[in-house]
């Protein structure tokens, strides 16, 4: 069923959009479904198939006209995915490292001894922490249930994914100077918790660098293919 002007149509939707393959993949299936009923309801009126099929193409409208709120939805969906990895994995980096620190057994530089700099550094890794976790779970509710009201949710994806990668490398220079500070640094990474916590601060920032560039990639203005 369907094979002709609906698979045409489809595989143009399917080459169209870009974005997370799940839920693209749920968008063209969805709109093959609603094709296929479409030129099943035509052609039970009395139409050929193949002109049944070109009739509900024809009702569902152009590529140029269905593809931007589809593409819309599917930058939304990849900015959610990156404000849900925001919201919780940068608190729970937080709360891992802070636990490292106190319960690690040969115990850092005590703080008498830190260099002037070392707390407000500390304060200001704390700070920024709490506020990208905010800052992700603001835009996952603005590209959630707050959709309604923001007529431009591939702004709100793209401002999220600049504000990561802007603040990666102040957070790579901030951390490192936390770690300089602390003269059992190497202890630390010797250390197999120490060693666990480190790749999956490693693996956690990979991640969040991955999701922002996929938002800044789908927020790219890009003709729609013919």
């Amino acid at each position: 069923m369907g094979a002709g002007v609906i698979d045409d149509y489809v595989a143009g939707l399917g080459r169209a959009l870009r974005g997370p393959r799940g839920p693209r993949l749920d968008l063209v299936t969805e709109a093959r479904d609603s094709l296929l009923d479409a030129a099943e309801a035509l052609e039970g009126g009395g139409l050929e198939r193949a002109e049944a099929e070109r009739r509900a193409v024809e009702e569902f409208g152009a590529l140029d006209e269905i593809v931007p709120g589809y593409q819309e939805e599917l930058t939304a969906c990849a900015g959610r995915r990156l404000a849900v990895l925001l919201f919780l994995a940068v608190p729970f980096t937080a709360v891992m490292w802070t636990l490292m620190w106190r319960l690690f057994p040969a115990a850092p530089v005590s703080a008498p001894d830190w260099p002037g700099w070392f707390a407000p550094v500390a304060r200001a890794v704390d700070l920024l922490q709490i506020a990208i976790g905010a800052l992700g779970a603001l835009a996952l509710f603005a590209l959630g249930r707050g959709r309604r009201r923001i007529r431009r949710p591939h702004l709100v994806a793209r401002a999220l994914a600049l504000t990561v990668w802007g603040l990666f490398p102040v957070m790579v220079v901030l951390c490192g100077a936390l770690m300089y500070g602390s003269s059992d640094s190497a202890g630390l990474s010797g250390h197999p918790p120490g060693l666990v916590a480190s790749a999956v601060s490693y693996t956690l920032w990979g991640l969040q660098l991955y999701c922002a560039g996929r938002c800044l990639a789908l927020t790219r203005r890009r003709s729609v293919p013919a």
